[in-house]
């Protein structure tokens, strides 16, 4: 594609040189070339022809003419080389520093900030290396919080079950103690495993070539089974359910969708007071379809409502980590709906409940 003609040229640092100020050095350069090579000609001419003299010799106008063209032309190098001596060491120490800073990159260092000045496209160069070490030091960063969070989520049920491990030892313990030690026992053990779970699901969903079995199916139905599957968690809360299905098909992988309504689902009975509502709706839109699923539980603080979908983010960690949260639900349920196209969106109200809306838009 060719280049607009409104574009500028880079100078120094990357910026752009206006047109005609990059013209005028071109002119210029080409200028002090021509002068060059005319001071080399003169040189030439006045140094052959004391030559001539001195040695008395008195070649034909054509060996003149000759020995006057390669005699200019190595005065002409030799002016070359003279001038490079003195910028090259600029140069040189330029392309160090270019190579020192691409070291500490290697090395994990990723504070490099070149600022220096240069010309064309070595500016571009500068300003390349910037923005890569820029995003390989979020990227870092981004690496060094998802550790974290996942040692702190490890290191919780980790330290119950050392805990309630070494109270067992003691002998003086009684029968419905040791159940009870043990049930906190198998409950963080489980909670470990889910976290491990989700922790490759959700490296394996943001892998390139995760497998996306796509088939047209009824998504009423699947909604309708979820629902039936859940029914003794929200039953033992005496939660009433309000189901609306209309008769919807969607082309996607249905396993993977099923792990989407299992854990809004979940997640409304879970952050549901006993007595509370939740309602299951489906419409069916013109190549697509609409899920609506509220609930009227605790809500979300509105500040907190762009982050729910981050790995590891809880509004309240406590309470959360009460009811066995890892904190990446919500973070699999979002990767999935990318993968297939459809947007997921929230309304909430800290007290008053919480409706996610998976809207999907069809083949």
């Amino acid at each position: 594609m060719s280049r607009e003609p409104s574009e500028k040229p880079r100078h120094k640092s990357g910026r752009t040189m206006p047109l005609h100020k990059h013209i005028g050095l071109k002119l210029l350069a080409t200028v002090g070339i021509f002068a060059l090579l005319m001071l080399c000609g003169a040189v030439a001419y006045w140094s052959t022809g004391l030559f001539y003299r001195y040695t008395g010799l008195a070649p034909s106008d054509f060996v003149q003419a000759v020995v006057h063209a390669v005699v200019s032309f190595c005065f002409f190098i030799l002016a070359g080389f003279t001038i490079s001596h003195f910028i090259r060491p600029r140069h040189v120490e330029l392309f160090q520093l270019l190579i020192d800073a691409l070291r500490r990159i290697a090395k994990g260092d990723f504070s490099v900030n070149l600022d220096v000045k240069m010309e064309r496209q070595w500016g571009q160069l500068v300003e390349g290396i910037n923005h890569m070490a820029e995003q390989l030091q979020a990227m870092e960063q981004m690496r060094q919080e998802f550790i974290s969070n996942v040692s702190h989520e490890i290191q919780s049920p980790l330290t119950s079950i050392s805990g309630f491990a070494r109270a067992l030892q003691n002998e003086s313990l009684s029968l419905a103690e040791r159940r009870h030690y043990l049930e906190i026992i198998e409950t963080e053990s489980k909670r470990l495993s889910k976290i491990s779970d989700n922790l490759l699901k959700l490296t394996s969903l943001e892998g390139k070539h995760h497998p996306v079995e796509r088939k047209r199916y009824r998504l009423d139905q699947q909604l309708r089974s979820i629902i039936l599957a859940c029914e003794p968690l929200w039953l033992e809360k005496e939660i009433e359910l309000e189901i609306e299905l209309e008769k919807a098909e969607i082309v996607a992988d249905e396993d993977m969708m099923s792990q989407v309504w299992n854990n809004l689902l979940s997640n409304s009975i879970k952050f549901t007071e006993p007595g509370g509502k939740i309602s299951v709706k489906l419409q069916s839109l013109p190549g697509g379809a609409q899920v609506q699923i509220s609930d009227t539980g605790i809500g979300i603080a509105k500040e907190n409502l762009e982050r729910i979908f981050e790995r590891f983010f809880k509004e309240d960690k406590s309470r959360n980590r009460a009811k066995g949260g890892s904190g990446l639900g919500l973070s699999i349920v979002k990767k999935i709906l990318d993968l297939h196209q459809a947007t997921i969106s929230v309304q909430s109200e800290q007290g008053r409940g919480t409706t996610f809306t998976v809207t999907w838009q069809g083949e």
